[in-house]
C-alpha cells in the first residue's frame, strides 16, 4: 500500500538524528546513520536498484527515465537532483521526540508535554492557513525534526508517485540523502561529478509557496580568551577571570545587527554558544550577511570590539578565528535561468502562488550552487526550526510532493520546447 508524506514523516521523526559541533567523526554522530540506512533500503524497496550509501553517510539513488526512446531522449533533459539532510539541530534535544498530529482549530497551540510552551498563532501568521486541517507539533520537550525530515517524507513519497504513474513523464532524477547540515558540513565530502546531475533542489524550506534562490552568505566567529585561575579566596590581582571578558565583548555587539532585532535583507552577529571557566572561555558566533563584502564588515566590527575590551584585561590573551561557512546562491542561479523558471512553473501547477523569499540562513543549496550545482531550494510546510514550537503543515507538505512531481515534468517540456 502507497504510504503518505505523512506516515513517513512520523517515522523518521522518532529517529534521533541530532549532529555535533566540533566532532572528530564524519558524520559528526553515529545515530544519523540509522536514519540513513533505513532510507537505502526504502529505496531499494521503491525498485530504485542503485540506491546505496557512501563511506562518508551519504545516501544516493537514481530514479531512471521513463521517457519514450529510452537513454536518447532522457539524454536531452537534464539529470535532476533532489536533496535533503537526516540531521537535526543541535539547538534542542531530538531524542524521544513525540509528534502530535492534530487538526488546528485556530488560536494558540499549547503542547502537552510542557504545558509552559505554547505555539502563538500572534507570532505565527502561517497557521491561519491551516485552520481546519491537520499539523504536526512536538509534545513541547524536544524539537519535530521537520528540518529536515519532511524534506525527506516528500522526495520519497514523490519517487513513490512518479513511479506509480507512468503517464507522469520524467528524466533520469538523483536523490541524495545528507548528514550534518546543520552543523555546516553537509556537503563537506559531497562528490558532485560522481553524484552526476546537471542542476539540483533542496527541499528544505518552509511556507507553501515560498521558494528560495538567495541565501546568507555565512562565517562562523571564535573568540577564546586565556585567563587565569586561582582559588577566589586569594585571587586578588591574581585573577584573570575569562568570562568577564567574555562579557564585556558580549555587551558591546551591536544590538540592532541581531537576529532577534533585524528582518528581510538585514545582516546580524549572532553570538549562540558561550562556554569556559575563569581560566578558558570561548564565544562562538554567526556571521550573516547577503552581500559577502559585509562579512569582513562584520569581521572589523568584532576586531575593534577586542581593540577596546583587551586594555579593560591586560593580562587576558584574546584570540579571535574566522572561518568561512557558505556563500549567497543567487550570483551562481543566475547561470542558468532555466533552474528557477521551472520551479516556478511547477509551483504554480500545484496550485500555488510562488513567491521568491531570501532564506535568513543556509541551506547545502549554497555551498553546492557555489562549487558549480545550481541548487535553490523548495517549501515543506515547517515552521519554527530549531526549538520547540517547531510545527509542520501536512497540506504543505502534500503540496511540496505535487511541486516535486510537477517539477520533473516541466523539465522535460522545457527540454523539449
Amino acid at each position: 500500500m502507497a504510504e503518505t508524506a505523512l506516515d513517513r514523516f512520523l517515522r523518521y521523526a522518532k529517529i534521533d538524528t541530532q549532529s555535533k559541533e566540533d566532532s572528530e567523526t564524519y558524520p559528526s554522530t553515529p545515530k544519523q546513520l540509522v536514519l540513513l540506512n533505513l532510507l537505502v533500503n526504502e529505496l531499494t524497496a521503491l525498485g530504485l536498484k542503485d540506491a546505496a550509501i557512501d563511506h562518508y553517510g551519504y545516501v544516493t539513488a537514481t530514479l531512471p527515465s521513463n521517457l519514450p526512446g529510452g537513454h536518447a531522449a532522457a539524454g536531452k533533459v537534464p539529470v535532476v537532483g533532489l536533496i535533503a539532510h537526516v540531521d537535526t539541530s543541535p539547538s534542542a534535544s531530538g531524542e524521544n521526540v513525540k509528534p502530535q498530529v492534530i487538526t488546528y482549530a485556530g488560536g494558540d497551540i499549547t503542547l502537552p508535554g510542557d504545558t509552559a510552551v505554547v505555539i502563538r498563532a500572534s507570532e505565527n501568521p502561517a497557521l491561519a492557513m491551516n485552520v481546519g486541517r491537520k499539523v504536526v507539533t512536538t509534545d513541547g520537550t524536544t524539537l519535530l525534526g521537520a528540518d529536515d525530515k519532511a524534506g525527506i517524507a516528500i522526495i520519497m513519497t514523490a519517487v513513490q508517485e512518479l513511479l506509480a504513474d507512468p503517464k507522469e513523464l520524467h528524466g533520469d532524477i538523483r536523490i541524495g540523502f545528507t548528514p550534518d547540515e546543520e552543523v555546516g558540513a553537509g556537503t563537506k565530502f559531497f562528490n558532485i561529478q560522481a553524484f552526476g546531475a546537471a542542476v539540483a533542489y533542496t527541499v528544505d524550506g518552509d511556507t507553501p509557496g515560498e521558494l528560495n534562490k538567495e541565501t546568507f552568505s555565512a562565517d562562523s566567529a571564535i573568540i577564546t580568551v586565556h585567563g587565569r585561575n586561582i582559588h577566589p579566596g586569594s585571587a586578588k590581582g591574581i585573577m584573570v577571570n575569562a568570562l568577564r571578558v567574555i562579557a564585556d565583548i558580549i555587551v558591546r555587539l551591536p544590538k540592532d545587527m541581531a537576529p532577534e532585532t533585524t528582518e528581510g535583507y538585514e545582516p546580524y552577529i549572532h553570538p549562540h554558544i558561550c562556554s569556559g571557566e575563569e581560566a578558558l572561555a570561548t564565544l562562538r558566533m554567526l556571521l550573516r550577511d547577503f552581500d559577502a563584502s559585509g562579512l569582513k564588515v562584520q569581521e572589523q566590527i568584532l576586531r575593534r570590539i577586542i581593540a577596546e575590551v583587551q586594555p579593560l584585561h591586560p593580562r587576558a590573551r584574546i584570540e579571535l578565528e574566522i572561518r568561512e561557512s557558505y556563500r549567497n546562491m543567487y550570483d551562481g542561479l543566475q547561470k542558468d535561468p532555466r533552474v528557477t523558471e521551472c520551479l516556478w512553473e511547477a509551483t504554480k501547477r500545484a496550485g500555488l502562488e510562488p513567491q521568491w523569499v531570501p532564506i535568513r540562513g543556509g541551506t547545502d543549496g549554497s555551498r553546492l550552487t557555489e562549487k558549480g550545482l545550481p541548487t535553490p531550494n523548495i517549501f515543506t510546510g515547517g515552521q519554527n526550526y530549531h526549538g520547540l514550537t517547531e510545527w509542520l503543515s501536512v497540506d504543505g507538505m502534500e503540496q511540496s510532493v505535487r511541486t516535486v512531481v510537477h517539477l520533473a515534468q516541466v523539465w522535460v517540456e522545457k527540454s523539449h520546447a
